[in-house]
């Protein structure tokens, strides 16, 4: 907070909305799948410096205060006739716990952003008074009868927004002194006597005035969003029958047995099941399209210069290798004693970090090629993010 200052955020939602055509009052209706209300309201939430919010409601919609108050950060007060009763409600609300400082912000501006919001707190660091606002940079006009009938200077001229912040006992005793309503609390503050520092002001956090502006907050809001990550999964299944030798290689590890597997590169089923997954969720195809086994170059070739191929060509389409999730199938040889090792190796050759790497074993019950111990099955499941 701005010099540790106990702050506390207003949100005056007790209007009607009229202007934005029938339907639900505009705090109600929804922007990006929620409410103009909830949008403002989680802004704040979010933000370590503000304390305490107090949520001015219409009296009509009094019903729904327990589900906020049900946060406990948040207290409801019912508005007034007007906005500015509607603020000093709010106000005297917090007045039995008053803060230092507050933030009063209209909940039709729900894309206000932290940035801006500490820009304001900066301010009241050192000045009573802060609000954000823009210059003026288009020329203005008077019109009669859809007329130009005069011009305006617009130098010094300025788009106020909110949130405005305040010392809380001056803005609480301006507002108890102010006997007519007002454009915003900027203006009560001017008509007190009290000095507002101008900071700088955010094109995008606009005001839900009529029903064109939800089109506009929703264009802001997908361009502000990041995109989804392009997220990808691929599966690899491999089988390799057993001959007569010694050993199995399995994840680039040497498992001690009486046979050991048939292939035309060292057989390691595992690594083979992961190396097509990888091409999998790439859509690349599979070992085959790049290690075809008819090419002597690649007889028993140790397999994880395929794994290795398969990471190189995520990297350089843009992707990262999430998780990895192995199971080998068979009878014998054990693959418990050996799991962990295996894990280690294949994050090694993937250079990712060991936890993201998960090496299971299970049996067929004795059924199938499995269970007959003819060879040995593994199936893969890889995630891979774009970067």
């Amino acid at each position: 907070m701005s010099d540790m200052k106990r702050t506390a955020a207003l949100i005056v939602a007790a209007g009607r909305g009229t202007r934005a055509g029938p339907g639900l009052p505009k705090q109600w209706r929804a922007i990006g799948g929620r409410t103009v209300l909830a949008r403002s309201l989680q802004t704040f939430r979010d933000m370590d410096e503000i304390s305490d919010i107090v949520l001015v409601l219409h009296p009509d919609d009094m019903d729904l205060a327990a589900g906020y108050v049900a946060h406990g950060d948040v207290r409801v007060a019912a508005g007034g006739t007007s906005r500015s009763r509607s603020v000093r409600a709010g106000l005297e609300c917090l007045a039995s716990d008053p803060p230092d400082l507050v933030l009063i912000h209209d909940v039709a501006r729900p894309l206000v952003t932290p940035e801006l919001i500490r820009r304001v707190i900066d301010a009241l660091g050192t000045d009573p008074a802060a609000a954000p606002a823009l210059r003026v940079t288009d020329a203005l006009w008077r019109g009669e009868d859809r007329r130009v009938s005069g011009f305006l200077d617009r130098e010094g001229l300025f788009r106020a927004q909110t949130p405005q912040g305040f010392d809380f006992d001056a803005i609480l005793d301006a507002h108890r002194t102010h006997d007519s309503d007002a454009a915003d609390d900027v203006g009560v503050a001017h008509s007190a006597g009290l000095p507002v520092t101008i900071v700088e002001g955010d094109e995008d956090n606009i005001k839900i005035t009529g029903p064109d502006d939800f089109a506009r907050a929703e264009t802001i809001l997908e361009r502000q969003m990041p995109p989804p990550p392009d997220i990808r999964l691929g599966n690899g299944y491999d089988v390799h029958a057993f001959t007569e030798g010694r050993d199995v290689m399995l994840c680039g590890v040497s498992v001690p047995h009486d046979r050991t597997l048939l292939g035309h590169s060292d057989a390691d089923v595992g690594l083979h099941a992961i190396t097509d997954a990888i091409y999998g969720a790439l859509a690349a195809g599979d070992i085959g399209r790049f290690f075809p086994p008819s090419d002597p170059k690649w007889k028993g070739a140790e397999s994880d210069i395929f794994l290795v191929h398969a990471r190189d060509l995520a990297v350089s389409r843009g992707y990262g290798i999430s998780n990895v999730d192995l199971t080998i199938i068979c009878e014998r040889p054990k693959i418990g004693p050996y799991a962990i090792a295996m894990a280690d190796r294949v994050a090694e050759f993937l250079e990712i970090a060991a936890d993201r790497v998960s090496v299971k074993a299970t049996t067929s019950e004795r059924l199938g090629f499995t269970g007959r111990e003819e060879g040995i099955a593994a199936i893969a499941t890889v995630t891979l993010v774009g970067r």
